[in-house]
């Protein structure tokens, strides 16, 4: 029997369902195929951006973000613990924390 084992001990072929996904080989340039539902599902067009990184013991692909996650402006904006921020938020936030006086 042909194919990769499980997680499950069960044999297991290219773009077959599993407890987690879809199953997709990696081709000799390190590329996968993300299959079109998935693409659909979450507005991935050809050419779009994607952001690769790791939790834990997982790749994880994810949209850039390239706006505050509070307000949506694109201008003027750091990244705190993962997210973007626009000068105005972090400003408004600064105003949110009590002094030590």
């Amino acid at each position: 029997m042909s194919g990769k084992r499980g997680v499950h001990g069960g044999a297991q072929t290219a773009g077959q369902r599993t407890g987690g996904g879809v199953v997709r080989r990696v081709d000799e340039l390190g590329r996968i195929v993300i299959p079109v539902e998935i693409r659909k599902r979450f507005g991935i067009a050809v050419r779009d951006p994607l952001e690769i990184g790791v939790r834990g013991e997982s790749i994880v692909l994810s949209k850039p973000h390239d706006s505050c996650v509070f307000c949506g402006r694109s201008e003027r904006l750091a990244e705190f613990k993962g997210r973007m921020v626009c000068h105005e938020c972090r400003v408004d936030l600064v105003e949110l924390v009590p002094s030590e006086q």
